[in-house]
């Protein structure tokens, strides 16, 4: 057995990131699929959550990345209260040069061969017209557009649930539910975060933002000159007087280097999995920064999508995505109460359901 093999194995059945239900592994080789089909827990109910396409460096890297986004599905799910445990799926490759409909239909035909067991959607690396195809050959699809019976991009309520978890840590760390005169640094003005900076910039903040695709920054200054733009990630953390930094572009974004030199106040944002380490949500306190945990604020998007499974209505929706603003400041105020930090109070909350539903 390789090095490799037992690294999976550990994590999978001995380490505490571990605990999954059902791991699968998926290859067409007349499409060039490869993909990992992760399904931590359906304690609540059937495991949901997005398929992302990207160029892993490794197969190792792709299988731990579906291990580390299913839990966090599990959790963000809990705590949106819905009746949905965690999944989801990588395919390994570069979008850009091997999606086809021949690999997208292969792809579906192994989320149905679940039976149910997982319900796909949209993620980095896949769109609604991707989902219409895979719907073809999997009912358990969703994040389809709306001429196939589907809600749509749900980028639009994802933004909106991160902005009420931004409001929820100004209400805690300012006494204010509003950005207004904040300055608010976005990192990655993509699918989510050109929404939020729509979101802060009619809120009255000050905004600052990068993105390592000069397109999606160039949508933003065209459409709002006031915006102001920095090189890279280094250059927003550092900002000076800046109050809010959202992570708004893959995980990992809460490391010792980026926890060391942030000179806001809050972190909130829509990237998943921002804590690059175990640990590094206490660094994040000791510093005196508010962390709203990543999986509470930026639920809005699944909220959506499930509710597509039982005829998808926006102004239900968004009423569902408003309560992130009571469910961050809950968190908060477990926290304080508990003397840990945010994450590891969303933690306990969302723990807590999902072992009372496996008693119920």
């Amino acid at each position: 057995m390789t090095d490799v093999t037992d690294g999976v194995l550990h994590t999978l059945f001995r380490s505490e990131q571990g605990g999954h239900e059902q791991v699968v592994l998926c290859q067409d080789r007349a499409s060039g699929l490869k993909a990992v089909i992760a399904l931590h827990s359906t304690a609540l109910g059937p495991a949901l959550g997005g398929t992302r396409f990207y160029p892993y460096a490794s197969e190792e890297d792709a299988v731990a990345d579906a291990l580390n986004l299913s839990r966090g599905m599990s959790y963000k799910n809990a705590l949106a209260g819905l009746e949905h445990g965690g999944g989801k799926a990588v395919i390994i490759g570069d979008p850009e040069l091997i999606k086809t409909e021949q690999l997208l239909l292969a792809y579906g035909r192994f989320v149905a061969s679940l039976g149910g067991r997982y319900v796909t959607a949209c993620d980095v690396g896949t769109y609604v017209a991707d989902m219409d195809v895979v719907a073809r050959e999997n009912r358990w699809t969703t994040g389809r557009s709306p001429e196939n019976g589907g809600a749509g991009d749900s980028s639009v309520l994802t933004a909106y649930g991160v902005f009420q978890g931004m409001r929820a840590s100004a209400q805690h760390a300012w006494g204010d539910p509003t950005l207004h005169g904040r300055k608010v640094g976005v990192a990655g003005v993509g699918k989510v975060g050109h929404y939020l900076v729509e979101h802060l910039l009619q809120d009255g903040a000050e905004v600052v933002i990068t993105d390592v695709r000069e397109e999606s920054v160039r949508r933003i200054t065209d459409k709002f000159p006031q915006v102001t733009v920095v090189a890279d990630t280094d250059a927003l953390i550092s900002t000076e007087g800046l109050d809010v930094y959202a992570p708004c572009a893959l995980g990992g974004a809460l490391n010792d280097e980026s926890v060391a030199a942030l000179t806001a106040k809050v972190v909130c944002g829509a990237a998943n999995n921002q804590l690059a380490h175990p640990g590094i949500e206490k660094d994040i306190a000791d510093r005196g920064i508010l962390y709203a945990p990543d999986y509470v604020v930026n639920a809005g998007g699944v909220i959506q999508v499930a509710d597509e499974l039982h005829g998808f209505d926006f102004d239900r929706c968004k009423a569902k995505a408003s309560k992130i603003f009571d469910t961050t400041l809950a968190i908060f105020a477990r926290a304080k109460e508990d003397g840990i930090p945010p994450a590891a109070a969303a933690d306990r909350i969302a723990e807590q359901r999902m072992a009372e539903a496996r008693l119920g």
